[in-house]
C-alpha cells in the first residue's frame, strides 16, 4: 500500500508504515485517519478500498498545492 501512495504523491507525501500489536493497519493522511484495519472488519483493503485511498492521497495533495497558489 505504501507504493501505491507514493506512486500517487512521489516526495510530496511522507509515508510511514509502523508494525503494530494484532495486526494493526491505519492510515493517516496530515493527520487525518483514512483508514484503520480494525474499523473495516479486520480485513486487510482490497484493491478497490486501496484505490479509494489513492484517491483520498490525490485529493489532498492537490488541495495542498491550490493553497500554496
Amino acid at each position: 500500500m505504501a507504493t501505491e501512495f507514493y506512486a500517487v504523491g512521489g516526495g510530496d507525501v511522507a509515508t510511514t508504515i509502523t508494525p503494530g500489536v494484532a495486526g494493526i493497519l491505519q492510515v493517516f493522511v496530515d493527520g487525518d485517519k483514512i483508514y484503520d484495519k480494525k474499523e473495516e472488519g479486520n480485513q486487510t483493503p482490497h484493491l478497490n478500498r486501496v484505490k479509494e485511498l489513492k484517491a483520498i492521497v490525490k485529493d489532498r495533495l492537490g488541495a495542498a498545492v491550490a493553497a500554496d497558489d
